[in-house]
C-alpha cells in the first residue's frame, strides 16, 4: 500500500487536514489532492461514463481524466492539479452510492459484449424512450455545481519579447537564457508547480526543480505557474495566446514563441490495462521524488528498451525506498488482476504479485499547441509520436517560433535542459539581430 515515507515531511511545512470521501485525510498546502488521496489510502475516485468501471490515478500530470473528482462543490476537477487546502471537500462522481462500492457497475457485467444504447430496445417506442432515459442517468459525469458563478474572470494583457509555453527543465533553461540576455520574457506552467519531468525522476527530483524555478525567476521571467495555454488566435492583434489562470485569463503578445511543452505519458498495450493501480512510471516516480510517497510496496515495471534507462533509475529509488521492484518487457505482459486495485500482473513466466505497476513507454510530444501556431509536426515512433520539426537552432517551421526539450521527441530531462539552454540564446540573438 501506498505511504508517506519518514523525514520527506520536513520540507512541506505544517500538515492541514482535507476530507476525501468523508474521511479526514492528512495533507499538505503545496501537494495535490491526489497525491493525499493515494498515501490515505484511497483507491477509487470516481467511475467511466459508460460502464462505471473503477477509475483513478494514471498519469498525475491532468493529462489523463482519470482522477476528475468534485472538489468543494465544483464538479469534474482535476484531483492532481488541485492543491490542498484546509477544510476542502473532496467526493467521487458518477456512482452510486460512493466510487469505491458503485452498485451501478452492473452494467459492465450485464454488457459484457458491450452496450450500444441507440438500439437498445429499439423494438418498441415506448421502451427505447425509457431505455434512453435510463441510460442518460447512468452516464455523464457529474452534476452542477453548488453555486453559480457570478461573474467572468478577469482578463490581463502582456505584451512580451519572448513567451515560452511549458515549465519543465526545457522551458526553464529556455526562459532563463532569453531573460539574462535582456529580453521580457514570461513563462507558462499548467502544473501546480513548476519543474516538470525534474519532478519526477529519481536522478534530478523536487530540489532540482525548485531550484531552477527559483533561478528563471530571479533571472526576471514572469512565471505563470497553474496556467494553462489554452489556445493561439492568428487572427486577433497579430497573434495571442490565451492563458487560463486560477483568477484571470491572460492574453499574451509576444515577438518570439517558444514551445517547450515536454511529452505526455502514455500506456501501454497489454489486456486490463486500465484497471485502477496502473500508473505511468513517470506518475510513480513523482509521488516518490516529489511527494516523498512509496505508491506501492511490490511495484511491477511494464517497460519498452527504448527508456530503459529511466525504468532503472525508477526501479533503484523505489528499492531503495524500500519497496519490492520487478522489471517485466512489454512483450511479455499479458493481463492484470484484481478488482479495485491491481492485485498481480499475468506475465508469460507466470503470475506476479505486486500492489502497483509502473508503466514505461515512450513520452508522446505535446504538438499540439505548436501544430496550432503553423509548425510541421511528423509522425516519428521512436521519438514518441508527433513531434515538433526543429532546425538545429531551435527554429520550427512557423516564422518566430521555436521549440526545444522532448516535444520535439523525447530525449529525457538532462538533454532537455541542455536543448533549452541552446534554444533560448538562439533565441535571444535572434532578436537581438533584429534590434540591430
Amino acid at each position: 500500500m501506498a505511504r508517506r515515507l519518514p523525514g520527506h515531511d520536513a520540507v512541506r511545512g505544517e500538515a492541514i487536514e482535507v476530507r476525501i470521501a468523508d474521511t479526514s485525510v492528512r495533507a499538505f498546502p503545496d501537494e495535490s489532492i491526489a497525491a493525499a488521496a493515494i498515501a490515505s489510502g484511497t483507491r477509487v475516485l470516481a467511475r467511466s461514463l459508460k460502464y462505471h468501471r473503477p477509475r483513478t490515478f494514471f498519469c498525475f500530470e491532468g493529462h489523463c481524466s482519470g482522477c476528475l473528482v468534485r472538489l468543494s462543490g465544483v464538479p469534474n476537477l482535476r484531483a492532481c492539479q488541485a492543491a490542498c487546502a484546509a477544510g476542502a471537500e473532496v467526493e467521487g462522481q458518477n456512482a452510486f452510492p460512493s466510487a469505491e462500492v458503485d452498485l451501478l457497475g452492473a452494467v459492465d457485467f450485464l454488457f459484457s459484449r458491450g452496450m450500444d444504447h441507440h438500439t437498445l430496445m429499439t423494438g418498441s417506442s415506448v421502451l427505447n424512450r425509457l431505455a434512453n432515459k435510463v441510460v442518460r442517468q447512468l452516464s455523464g459525469l457529474g452534476k452542477l455545481p453548488d453555486r453559480a458563478a457570478t461573474e467572468l474572470p478577469e482578463v490581463a494583457v502582456r505584451t512580451v519579447d519572448v513567451c515560452v509555453i511549458g515549465g519543465g527543465p526545457a522551458g526553464l533553461a529556455a526562459a532563463a537564457a532569453t531573460a539574462r540576455a535582456g529580453r521580457s520574457t514570461i513563462l507558462v506552467d499548467d502544473q501546480l508547480r513548476p519543474g516538470g519531468s525534474l519532478r519526477t525522476d529519481p536522478r534530478t527530483g523536487r530540489r532540482a526543480a525548485e531550484t531552477r524555478w527559483a533561478d528563471t525567476a530571479a533571472a526576471g521571467v514572469e512565471v505563470l505557474a497553474r496556467s494553462t495555454a489554452i489556445g493561439y488566435f492568428p487572427e486577433d492583434d497579430g497573434g495571442v495566446l490565451a492563458v487560463s489562470s486560477p483568477d484571470r485569463l491572460y492574453r499574451i503578445h509576444a515577438t518570439s514563441w517558444i514551445w517547450a511543452t515536454g511529452g505526455y505519458p502514455v500506456n501501454l498495450p497489454f489486456p486490463d490495462n486500465d484497471r485502477p493501480g496502473v500508473l505511468a512510471a513517470r506518475a510513480v516516480g513523482r509521488l516518490l521524488v516529489d511527494h516523498g510517497i512509496l505508491g506501492g510496496d511490490k511495484v511491477c515495471i511494464v517497460e519498452v528498451p527504448e527508456v530503459a534507462a529511466d525504468a532503472a533509475a525508477l526501479a533503484a529509488a523505489l528499492r531503495e525506498a524500500g519497496a519490492e521492484v520487478g522489471r517485466i518487457g512489454l512483450a511479455s505482459a499479458t493481463g492484470t488482476r484484481g478488482r479495485s486495485w491491481v492485485s498481480a500482473l499475468d506475465t508469460l513466466s507466470g503470475k506476479v504479485d505486486c500492489d502497483l505497476i509502473a508503466v514505461a513507454g515512450i513520452p508522446a510530444p505535446a504538438s499540439e499547441g505548436p501544430r496550432q501556431q503553423g509548425c510541421k509536426v511528423v509522425l516519428d515512433p521512436p521519438a514518441g509520436g508527433f513531434r515538433v520539426v526543429v532546425d538545429e537552432h531551435g527554429r520550427t517551421s512557423a516564422a518566430g517560433v521555436w521549440a526545444c526539450g522532448d516535444v520535439t521527441g523525447y530525449v529525457g530531462p538532462a538533454a532537455a535542459a541542455e536543448h533549452g539552454a541552446r534554444v533560448g540564446m538562439n533565441v535571444a540573438m535572434a532578436t537581438m539581430a533584429v534590434d540591430w
